[in-house]
Formats: C-alpha cells, structure tokens, sequence
C-alpha cells in the first residue's frame, strides 16, 4: 500500500481553501486543512471533507449516459459526441443560431475550464446565453460598469486592514466571501474585533455573522437602499464627506446633495426599519473611522432594488475617502492579471433583448429570468435545444415551476454534469466530467476578488480514470462540434489537438509570465507555473495595492457617483416612499428571505450523507412572535404560500429573525421522478424557488428578485 498527501485547494466555492488530501493507493483516506496555504492557514468548512464523499460517491456519473425512453444507459464519448454534433448542427441548420440555448451554473466559474465554456458560448453564436450571475451578481457588474466603466471592476473589500468592516445582506461567516474570496472569514472578522476595529453586520436575520459582530441592524427585508440614502444623507448634510479624495477620484457629488437634500432619517426610519438615531450614528461612524469599508452581496444583489443598493454601498465607500486605499474598497493584482484586458470589453447592455423585448442583454448574456418563456413560446428564434454546464436551473432559478416542462419538450438537450438531477433529468445526453479531486488546474479568475494576492497550484489528489475527461476538454470537444467545419473528419481532428495542446493550464502559464509578478518582469526573481507548483502552499504576493488610477475606464477617468439611470430611480424609490408604504396582497403578510448552511452548496453536495445528517435543514425559520400568533410549534409542517405557489417544510422558531420576516434555504426539492442522487431524494427538502415570480426582477439589471417576495405561512 502507498500512502501520498497531496496539497491543492478545495474547488467547491469561491474561497479555494488550502487542503491536504491523503490518498492510499486510490482512496482518500482524509482531507484536512493546510497550515502552508497563504490565503486559507488551515481553515477549511465541512464542505471540503465532503470531497472524498463527492468522488466515492456512486450515484456520480462516471462515463456519459443517453436517454433510452424513460432511463439513461451508458454510451462512449466519440459517439456521444458525434451524436451531439449531428444534431445540434441540424437545430441550427433548420430554425437558426438563436435556436440553440446555452446556461452556465457557478461551478463553472471555479476552475478554468470557464476559458472554453465562453469559446463555445462563442462558437454557438447564440443570443440565448444564460448563466447563474443573473440570479445573484448582475446588480455588483452593473454597478462597476456604471461608476469604474467596466463591468469587471468590481472592489473587493480589505478585510484584513480596515478598521471598521460593515456587512449588507452578506453571511460569510458561512460562504467565505463572494465577490470578495476571503477563506477562513470567521478568523478575519474576529482579527478586525481584536486589532480595536468594529463588524457590524445589517440583515434582517442575526447571522453567524452577525453573531461575531460587534452590532446587528436588523434591517426590514428590502429595506437597505432607504436606510443608505440616509446615511449618505448625513454624510454629505453634516459634511463628513473626504472631499480630498472625492475632488481626487470622483465627479458627480452635486447630483447626491441634491438626491438626499430632504431625505432625512426620519423619513428613513419607517422603510428601513431602523430608528433614525442608529442611521446617523452609523454614518458618523463610518466616517470617523480610519479606514472602513461596507460590503454587501448576493442578500442585496437578490431585489428589485439589487443595483440601487450596490451603488450606494459603494458610493458610500467612495466619499468617505474609502476607495481604491487600504482597508477599503481596493483591487487584487493578481499572478495572471485580466483586469488591464477585461476591463475593455464592452458589456453589450442592450445590444439585444428576448422575444418579448422586457430584458436586455448584459455582459453577452440575457437574465435567466426569461429562458422558460424562450423555450416554450412559439415563433422565430424559439429555444429549441439546449446545453447546460454545471447548472440546476430547474431549482436554482425562479420559473413559475415551468423550466421542467420547457426542458422536456426541447428537440435536444446535452448536459456536463456529474449527477442526474432536477434538470439534467431531461437531458438526452449526459457528459460527466472527472471528479475535483481528479483535476489539475492553476485559479485565474477567482484570484481577481481575493483579499490578498496570491497563486496557488491546484494538484491532482488522484489520477484520473483512463477514458474521463475534464471540463475543458467536454467544452473544446463540444466547440469543435458546434463549429461549421469543412471536412469535418479531418479539420475537426486537427482543431482537438490544437485544443489539447492549449490547456488551461498552459494558457495559466503563459499568463503568469507576462503578469505583473511574471519573469518577463521581474526576471529571475519573478514567479513561473515551475516555482508555483513546487510551493506546498502557494505563493504570497503581498497585500492590495491601489491600482485604481491605472485600471478605470470611464471616457473621463473619474469614478462616477451619480450615473442618471441610478439617479432617476433612486428619486422613483424616495417618490413612492413617501406616497405610500407596501402593498401586501390577498393577507400575504410576511417577508420571505434566503439562507444559506454551512454544509450546503447551492442545490449540490445534499447526496455525500455526512453534508445531510442531523436535523433537517430545509426549514421555515420563524420569530415566536409570528409562530404564536399563527398557533405553530417548533418542528411543526406549515405551507408557505405567495401569489404564485406554495410548498410545505418545517417551521424553526428563533429570536434570530425579524418579526414579519421568514427565512427558507435555496437548494432543496429533491423529491422529482427520475433524479439519480439516492441521498438527497432521501431527505428532498422543497424548492422555495416555486414561490418567487421569475417577474420580478431587480429594476435595472434584471437579475432575479428572489429576496422579500410576499408569503404567508400556515400549520399544514
């Protein structure tokens, strides 16, 4: 028997912890922490542990699979991929490119095999491209292009420099940072405490965030952008403005004197739910600091109010002299450096919109909430077939149920995936990729959001079953397959060894030695793949630096603080706030928000038994003031109902959660005919997504609006 530890990252979400594999001949014996990592020190979450489980776990499609009538048998991946060829060739030869849909999950965007997920998005030439930003991270893009003039110019925040660190609809004490990869943030949060700093953490919910903050502002479910226009209000009234920095970096603070002149925190106090001396005392405060940064994601990315409330947390950031300095706002300088290239794409906001003319594309791709209706509504340009990569949309968007009957009635559908599950059910073709444990790779895109600049190589723990493939290589395959060619029996040869000699990896290294800490700069002392990889650990590059100045792609090299579109509807939003408060419908009268648990990962890892033991965690978390009043016990079934459906899950009754406000995980609903995880069909959960209407949508960006739907709750 062998016995080898293998150091490389866990690849399950955005944090990348640092792990040490230990594999006995083929199997993985334990997972633990690594000490040596430079961004992670050890930490990991339960999640990674459940590698192993992911890898062993036998429901996990080794080979691809064909739909033979009601069933999947196994099928050889050249007569997959011809079959997937021929007639995605022939869907587009017939009814057009738009014909041919294509959606990406977020794993997708964990290793880089996304460099080939976008080079077949591009082959397809389609408009009907959908990914998951569009359920959690279009309103941060939209942000960014607006006031920096890149949709990729999203600040991250220097947690592990400021002095005062505000969190806005945000748990990292559970993700580990989103949009800002901050592995090990429950001992980054405590640092800030111990160093004289003050958390504050504003949700609806007390958190386990918040539950290591200095303060919790319970805020009312969509009441964020009130509470902020306050703030800004106090601080431009009360001249605690840096005016410094903002004479240096910004334009536009006229336009935000006269927006929140009469928009005092009394007028505040009753939308936000929160009293107006907490309002000011947070702005002075933040002020006062000596440096501070407010950090919000998906809680606030999830409303119809998503894009006015990123604006202004990081407007906010921008006049109290808070941006692009350290232990503000700021930007990583990455090993393989995009932001100098990325930030000159266009983001083709409205270069074409769906059928119906309602949603606009942004960043190449259209908001998620319309792919059901392009599936099934008849005419030209109706989605015919489909590819999916990594994704559950069947669970993890808000489809009026719809996306199960739009997935089946599609001519074709081929899904990368690893299970069978609530979507890939409908799938005609089923290509799994190998295991994360399988893999070698070199992270270049979630090294852009970092808290600390780094590199890390990303090992193989176990050497890969003969015939399987890695996603890239589906995806290049996939490409080749799409892509008009001439002789194809020959030309198509030719382009798969083009593409294998190209891998992702290879490409990493090139983008290592021409990046900013690269050979080609810095000579012998500059990194190379060789020395990234002999580092057990990976390799510190040093703290944020600014790099602002150098990087904004406004026309006039300003940070724009008050874009006319974010202006005109911050005034609709004061204009209806002081006409009239919420409409609640029909007796729907609580606020439903999203959670998340440690052990879960969107609507994946609930088939590894150790991730699902315990109490069940698909519940409707409750204030006992709202469960008295409705006669509900703890452990109790209650249907939770809004306008456009219901679903039924046990009641959690705590103190944790605002009155009037109910919380249930995305995720679950397990419980479909056909899906082939065992475990997770054991303990299915229900789909919240059913009671959101894929409708509403935040107002200018269009991503989902899956955060303070109406609900009521009643004893089943």
């Amino acid at each position: 028997m062998t016995t080898d530890t293998i150091a490389r990252q866990c690849t399950l979400c955005e944090a990348h912890c640092g792990i040490l594999v230990t594999v006995e001949d083929t199997k993985v014996t334990r997972v633990e922490g690594n000490p040596d990592d430079v961004l992670s020190k050890g930490y990991i979450c339960p999640k990674a542990t459940a590698m192993a489980g992911l890898h062993d776990d036998p429901d996990r499609l080794r080979t691809p699979v064909r739909r033979v009538g009601d069933r999947f048998e196994p099928i050889g991946w050249d007569e997959a991929f011809r079959e997937i060829g021929t007639r995605l060739r022939r869907v587009r030869h017939d009814h057009g490119p738009h014909a041919v849909g294509m959606y990406l999950g977020n794993p997708a965007a964990h290793n880089s095999a996304i460099m080939y997920a976008f080079a077949l998005r591009a082959g397809l030439m389609t408009r009907n491209f959908y990914t998951a930003s569009s359920i959690d991270q279009f309103p941060q893009e939209f942000v960014a292009w607006q006031m920096y003039g890149s949709n990729f110019l999203m600040p991250i925040a220097d947690i592990d420099r400021t002095d005062r660190l505000v969190i806005i609809g945000a748990n990292p004490a559970v993700s580990n940072g989103s949009v800002t990869t901050m592995p090990g943030a429950r001992d980054r949060i405590k640092e800030v405490r111990t160093r004289g700093g003050k958390v504050v953490v504003i949700d609806p919910r007390r958190t386990e965030t918040a539950r290591l903050a200095d303060e919790h502002v319970s805020v009312l479910p969509g009441g964020d952008p009130y509470l902020l226009l306050a703030v800004l209000h106090v601080l431009i009234t009360e001249d605690l403005c840096d005016r410094t920095a903002v004479r240096a970096q910004c334009s536009g603070l006229d336009d935000l004197r006269d927006l929140v002149a009469d928009f005092t925190p009394e007028n505040a106090a009753p939308h936000a739910g929160v009293d107006a001396d907490t309002i000011r005392r947070l702005a002075r405060e933040h002020a006062a600091a000596e440096s501070a940064v407010m950090y919000a994601r998906i809680g606030v990315c999830q409303t119809v109010t998503g894009t006015i409330t990123h604006w202004l947390v990081n407007t906010i950031n921008a006049v109290t002299g808070n941006l692009d300095r350290p232990g503000g706002q700021m930007y990583a300088t990455p090993a393989v450096d995009l932001l100098p290239l990325a930030r000159r794409m266009p983001p083709f906001y409205g270069a074409w919109t769906d059928r119906s003319g309602k949603y606009k594309s942004f960043r190449f791709e259209l908001p998620v909430a319309a792919l059901a209706d392009e599936i099934l509504d008849e005419g030209p340009g109706q989605i015919r077939a489909m590819i999916t990569y990594a994704g559950n949309p069947v669970l993890s968007t808000p489809q009026r149920g719809r996306l199960d009957k739009a997935l089946s009635s599609l001519d074709f559908y081929v899904a990368v995936d690893m299970y069978i599950t609530e979507t890939t059910r409908h799938a005609d073709i089923i290509l799994p990729p190998l295991s994360p444990l399988e893999r070698e790779d070199l992270d270049i895109l979630l090294t852009m959001f970092s808290v600390h600049n780094n590199i890390r190589y990303n090992a193989r723990a176990i050497a890969p079953e003969a015939d399987g493939l890695e996603d890239w290589e589906i995806m290049a395959r996939l490409t080749t397959e799409i892509l008009p060619l001439p002789l194809r029996s020959i030309t198509g040869r030719a382009l798969n060894a083009a593409f294998a000699r190209f891998s992702p990896l290879r490409a990493a290294a090139l983008g290592v030695a021409v990046g900013p800490h690269g050979m080609l700069r810095r000579g012998r002392k500059g990194i190379t793949l060789a020395k990234v990889r002999a580092a057990r650990g990976g390799i510190d590059l040093g703290p944020l630096q600014p790099r602002l100045r150098s990087l904004i792609a406004t026309a006039d090299r300003s940070v724009h603080l008050a874009p006319r579109q974010f202006v005109t509807e911050a005034r609709r939003l004061l204009r209806e706030a002081h006409e009239a408060g919420a409409v609640r419908d029909n007796g729907f009268d609580l606020r439903l928000i999203g959670r998340r648990h440690l052990r879960s990962n969107n609507s994946w890892l609930h088939n590894v038994p150790a991730m699902v033991k315990g109490r069940d965690r698909c519940t409707a978390l409750m204030h006992p003031q709202d469960a008295t009043a409705r006669g509900l016990s703890e452990g109790g079934r209650v249907t939770v109902s809004s306008p456009i459906g219901s679903i039924v899950v046990p009641v959690e009754i705590s103190d944790d959660i605002r009155p009037g406000t109910v919380a249930i995980p995305h995720g679950w609903g397990h419980g479909e005919p056909g899906v082939g995880w065992t475990v997770a069909a054991s303990t299915p959960g229900a789909n919240v997504n059913l009671l959101h209407d894929p409708e509403q949508v935040d107002r200018i960006s269009g991503n989902a609006a899956v955060n303070s739907t109406w609900v009521k709750v009643a004893a089943v």
